[in-house]
């Protein structure tokens, strides 16, 4: 009889993966495509550029910085495959005036054609305990994080749907699947883009528009940096328990999972994980991602608890031992 069980698990498992690319969009082309990518000057944005720009992409970078740019723009062209690639640079705050940001992505579509591809990676980071951040800080990160990718992808999603085509990016973070000590600011506007992305990728499936939600753990950037700096100890102690991955590498996975049109995007085992322990409702591009959820998530979910209780321990003995010198302050 277990064996009989065993077999037909097998079976199933198979007719899974013979089904899987029946139902899976198609993969976009990448070669002579438009690839538009915010927060491209620099970090991961940077390397996501680079990296379709080796594809035979056509891009458009927009920042804040016009210097930068320009600097990235002479880094990303040492990158081409034949002489008709074009770098074009857009300097812009995708985050203040839908207008303005509206304009320069149909001034870039005129010059470069149609977007296949929008990358939504400008982002900002602001670490610190609740009571301890500004409040104009949860003001602008949600501006920054969550309009920032709102705008955008407002710009270019009517051009998509007549097409049929295209393909729309949100770079959220692990701290947009599990909040974390010190990041009450940044952790809501990064978990407002899979709300974001799940509802329109409901909306654009029928179109052939497809919607990937990029996970990228803790990541050696220019911004990872300087967020560093400000870390509360628990912060700091929690973000140990994890490697630091390198800008290329998450650049890489983001990028094939999106021209493949998978809704999730994930790095390392630690982002596996994540991603089957939050996939809840969200959609699944094929049947084989669909039965991976539902056969690991009890065994992951297992493994989460001990992390939760690792995280809340560190952050008792982070509060006892600050107890412990305040009253010793107090007694000398």
């Amino acid at each position: 009889m277990l064996l009989l069980a065993a077999a037909f698990i097998v079976a199933f498992v198979l007719l899974l993966y013979m089904v899987s690319p029946l139902i899976s969009p198609k993969s976009l082309k990448l070669p002579g495509a438009h690839v538009v990518v915010t927060g491209g000057s620099s970090g991961i944005g940077k390397c996501i550029a680079i990296e379709c720009y080796k594809q035979g992409a056509f891009i458009t970078l927009i920042a804040r910085d016009e210097n930068r740019l320009l600097q990235t723009k002479k880094e990303i062209e040492k990158y081409s495959v034949n002489d008709k690639q074009v770098v074009l640079c857009i300097s812009v705050d995708v985050s203040k005036d839908y207008e303005q940001v509206e304009n320069v992505l149909k001034q870039a579509q005129e010059k470069l054609g149609p977007v296949d591809m929008l990358v939504n990676c400008a982002g900002t980071s602001v670490t610190g305990k609740f009571e301890d951040i500004e409040v104009n800080s949860f003001e602008r990160l949600m501006a920054v994080n969550y309009l920032g990718s709102v705008y955008p992808s407002r710009a270019v999603i009517a051009t998509m749907k007549e097409r049929r085509m295209g393909r729309i990016v949100f770079v959220s973070s692990q701290a947009g699947q599990l909040g974390l000590f010190g990041y009450t600011a940044y952790s809501p506007t990064k978990f407002a883009l899979r709300g974001l992305a799940e509802a329109l990728q409901m909306e654009v499936k029928p179109y052939n528009v497809y919607v990937t939600v990029a996970y990228p753990p803790d990541t050696d950037t220019p911004g990872f940096a300087e967020e560093s700096k400000t870390k509360p100890l628990e912060t700091k102690l929690i973000s140990e328990t994890s490697s630091v991955c390198q800008a290329e590498q998450v650049a890489r996975v983001i990028v094939k999972d999106a021209i493949q049109g998978n809704f999730n995007s994930s790095v390392g085992s630690d982002g596996y994980m994540l991603s089957i322990l939050t996939s809840g409702m969200s959609p699944v591009t094929s049947l084989t991602e669909g039965l991976q959820q539902v056969v690991c998530m009890g065994i992951f979910r297992i493994i989460g608890l001990f992390y939760l209780g690792s995280f809340d321990s560190i952050v008792r003995r982070c509060m006892m031992q600050r107890e412990k010198s305040e009253s010793a302050d107090k007694t000398e």
